[in-house]
């Protein structure tokens, strides 16, 4: 019975952190996605989900490759955050976490500059979420 107690006060504590540490990072909310263009282009993915405020981004490429050059965040507002990237996703991939100034912001759109990475001859598709 004490091993048994012992082993439920090592395990406890492990199981709070990790439930702190999931409240911590959000809850993550699909704002819509677009499938990208060969070459060098520009691309907009207008958010329609409404139900809440976002506090940062996250951007994931899937089915092919492509080299992220900008991203700017309108919000309802009108105001607007340029996020420079500048990062190459592989297909699968996703970006860091990226916090939106003011917390808890409308987004409108989200509007991005990418050129592709055509080896593969696959159309890259990119996945916005936002963190509540």
């Amino acid at each position: 019975m004490k091993k048994m107690i012992a082993l439920l006060a090592l395990i406890a504590p492990m199981f709070l952190l990790g439930m702190v540490d999931a409240q911590a990072q959000g809850r993550w909310e699909f704002l819509g996605k677009r499938a990208v263009n060969y070459g060098l282009d520009r691309d907009v993915i207008p958010v329609t989900w409404r139900d809440g405020a976002f506090d940062g981004i996250k951007i994931e490429v899937k089915g092919g490759a492509l080299n992220m050059r900008k991203c700017v965040v309108h919000f309802e507002n009108g105001g607007k955050q340029e996020i420079d990237l500048r990062h190459n996703f592989d297909r699968g991939s996703d970006s860091r976490i990226v916090d939106l100034r003011g917390n808890n912001r409308l987004v409108e759109k989200i509007e991005f500059w990418y050129d592709t990475k055509n080896a593969a001859r696959n159309k890259a598709v990119v996945f916005v979420y936002g963190r509540h």
